[in-house]
């Protein structure tokens, strides 16, 4: 048997990504919806209520309405806007979050595919928080610098006509009102009781992203080897989960961290480097695969009762 699947904004990054990693699976039929009727919202309709997966790869307002056209109770929903993440009914997609999430996933007609940067931050954050390594109450500061594919069609459109565009070879910060979209799931998954201080950066390259949090160890009254601890008792046994050595020495003696070091795989990197006092925490990943697409299809696998990995190449992605 085959399982049918749609993806709604098929033409946008990420539902293009979606399509590439389904497109040799012999277990998945693809809905197409002709080029023509991508806006007759008819056959949207039809397509979405005829799928056993449908994917929204839309913008907020657009997976709210989609998500009102589906009437089958077979039909499950992963929406990849961040039109949900926050909702309650909608299980968040992010199956390494907490020991009982898969079952969420997979009990779940409503998925919430979790936002690139919120994903880094959140499996940095969730597993000290849940060990009691990090009070709820705690203030953090957060820095994601990712590359521009993140940014969507205009953005990618804009760096790859302009590429010695002076303004644009730069690293350039931004979410300068301090309302990103993310930072209500950063709050809502993590437990702490309010949202991150967040700087994101866009910069010159595709894809590829990495999260930093400092933190006082003095101040929280922990060390290093605690963090380290708690990171890998919580992501023991995942496979698409790394967890670094401490104060990991491949990057210490090149003095710069590859923030591209996971690209092309479903895989995330965690890293604690550290002095006496102070930590600096850091995941990275692509944010186009697990960070968006490759998420988006392990959650649809998750749901299944499949291997969690199908489509998404070997366990680490490497």
């Amino acid at each position: 048997m085959t399982t049918k699947v749609f993806v709604d904004g098929q033409e946008g990054t990420t539902g293009l990504r979606i399509h590439e990693y389904l497109a040799a699976r012999p277990d998945i039929e693809v809905l197409r919806i002709a080029a023509d009727k991508r806006k007759d919202n008819t056959e949207r309709a039809r397509l979405l209520n005829a799928a056993d997966v449908a994917f929204l790869c839309l913008p907020d307002a657009a997976s709210r309405e989609a998500a009102a056209m589906v009437d089958n109770p077979d039909t499950c929903l992963i929406d990849a806007s961040t039109a949900h993440r926050t909702v309650p009914g909608w299980a968040y997609g992010l199956p390494e979050l907490a020991p009982r999430q898969r079952e969420a996933i997979r009990s779940s007609k409503r998925i919430a595919n979790p936002g690139c940067h919120a994903s880094a931050f959140i499996l940095l954050l969730r597993p000290l928080v849940d060990a009691g390594l990090v009070p709820t109450s705690t203030v953090v500061a957060a820095t994601s610098i990712t590359g521009y594919s993140g940014g969507g069609k205009k953005m990618i459109e804009q760096y790859q006509a302009l590429p010695t565009e002076p303004a644009l070879t730069s690293p350039r910060p931004y979410g300068l009102t301090l309302t990103h979209k993310h930072l209500p799931e950063m709050a809502a998954h993590t437990g702490l009781k309010q949202p991150p201080v967040f700087q994101p950066i866009v910069a010159n390259f595709y894809k590829g992203l990495s999260v930093s949090v400092p933190l006082s160890l003095a101040d929280l009254g922990q060390t290093a080897e605690a963090l380290q601890s708690a990171f890998e008792a919580h992501y023991a046994g995942e496979r698409f989960i790394r967890v670094m050595p401490l104060r990991d020495a491949a990057t210490l003696e090149n003095g710069f961290f590859d923030v591209q070091g996971c690209n092309d795989t479903n895989r995330v990197d965690i890293f604690v480097f550290a002095s006496d006092t102070q930590a600096v925490l850091m995941a990275r990943l692509d944010n186009l695969g697990k960070g968006a697409s490759g998420a988006a299809v392990q959650a649809m696998n998750v749901h299944l009762g499949i291997d969690e990995g199908l489509g998404l190449g070997l366990g680490l992605g490497m």
